[in-house]
């Protein structure tokens, strides 16, 4: 039961990653209102690395900051720990 919620929970919160990544991308071409780099890193730390990282890749954006071409990686690392552990203890 628990696996079917997180397995719902990771495809929801990386839509809405890339998804973020998306709308980010078109604000900066245009040069209006962005969202906090914070925010996005937040989103990756919650499960949503994957669609940060294919945003990232698929929109071009982001990938010539260091912050997000090492932090991205890193915090994917850490959803990969974090969710093998969840589905160990539970």
């Amino acid at each position: 039961m628990l696996n079917n919620v997180l397995i719902v929970y990771l495809i929801l919160i990386n839509l809405l990653s890339a998804s973020v990544m998306w709308v980010d991308k078109r604000k900066a071409k245009k040069n209006r209102w962005r969202v906090k780099e914070r925010n996005l890193f937040i989103l990756a730390l919650i499960g949503g690395a994957p669609g940060i990282y294919l945003g990232m890749n698929l929109f071009k954006h982001k990938t010539k900051h260091l912050k997000f071409t090492l932090g991205i990686p890193m915090t994917l690392i850490i959803n990969i720990i974090t969710i093998y552990w969840l589905t160990q203890i539970f």
